[in-house]
């Protein structure tokens, strides 16, 4: 059965898409697990990363994204998702990763989508329910994947509610300062409470540190801090800021994965948090 996984944080610009991505990509290429990417975040910069502009340019012309499935749910009388030609596979620039990893689109159409979807209709007996589309779209192929990983917008509405119902566990990526982590404790929260709402365990698999500078004292406190905090488990790995880590959401097409993260110790940075988070779903 796949493992599914969401990343989350309340604030932007912590790193949590290219955390994404990363595990990702260093899962399929560097431990041969087939991987789904699903990009629910409307800003689109997972999707983007892996297929580039051009491409996804065309999948949403065409809808080939998952704001087709949205539309589909608030008017289930016109429907036109197809699954098969959404899902993108081979969907990397790094060649040694991209036979195992596949992706699911999003779109900027997303953002005028979140408000309307609480109303969707409820369908015959009520059986369908606003944070239910996500997962009952994909039931039929979810488990031909070892790991999914769901990026999701900064927020807690029903689109990252969405990919809450259908996941086993939860990522924060942050940076280590004030503004960064101060919604922590409030997505552990709510995602408890989301979970004992529909009955199924969301546990939170960790706390990433992302972007961290080590001639920083804010950065050196706040993680000094977040590994005492009982909030949620801190990963090991601690992620630096670093200029190749920023070019690798440039879209080019790379042989390895050292040549798409950096040859200064990212690789290794990004294949320990790979490593981390399969030995932790294992336990």
């Amino acid at each position: 059965m796949a493992t599914v996984i969401s990343t989350i944080n309340l604030k932007g610009g912590v790193g949590k898409t290219t955390t994404t991505v990363a595990v990702a990509e260093f899962l399929a290429g560097e431990y041969n697990k087939n991987v789904l990417v699903i990009d629910i975040d409307p800003q689109t910069n997972a999707t983007a990363m892996m297929i580039g502009e051009k491409k996804w340019q065309e999948l949403n012309a065409n809808g080939h994204t998952l704001a087709q499935l949205f539309r589909d749910a608030l008017d289930p009388d016109n429907r036109s998702f197809d699954l098969d030609k959404t899902i993108q596979r081979s969907a990397s620039s790094v060649v040694a990763a991209a036979s195992r990893l596949s992706l699911m689109p999003s779109s900027l159409d997303l953002i005028a989508l979140q408000d309307k979807i609480a109303s969707m209709p409820a369908g015959q007996f009520y059986a369908l329910t606003p944070t239910d589309i996500l997962r009952r779209a994909l039931r039929g192929v979810i488990d031909e994947y070892d790991f999914v990983f769901i990026d999701c917008p900064p927020s807690l509405g029903i689109i990252t509610l969405n990919a809450l119902r259908m996941s086993n566990y939860y990522i924060i990526p942050t940076i280590p300062d004030i503004l960064s982590t101060y919604g922590i404790p409030q997505i552990v929260s709510r995602v408890k409470k989301f979970s004992e709402e529909i009955g199924e365990p969301i546990e939170p698999l960790g706390i990433v540190v992302t972007l961290f500078r080590t001639q920083s004292t804010v950065h050196t406190n706040q993680l000094r801090r977040l590994r005492s905090n009982k909030d949620a488990p801190l990963f090991d790995t601690v992620i630096p800021l670093n200029n190749q880590i920023a070019d690798a959401a440039e879209y080019k097409t790379v042989s390895t994965l050292r040549q798409k993260w950096g040859y200064a110790g990212q690789f290794e940075k990004y294949r320990a948090l790979a490593d981390e988070i399969i030995r932790r779903v294992a336990v």
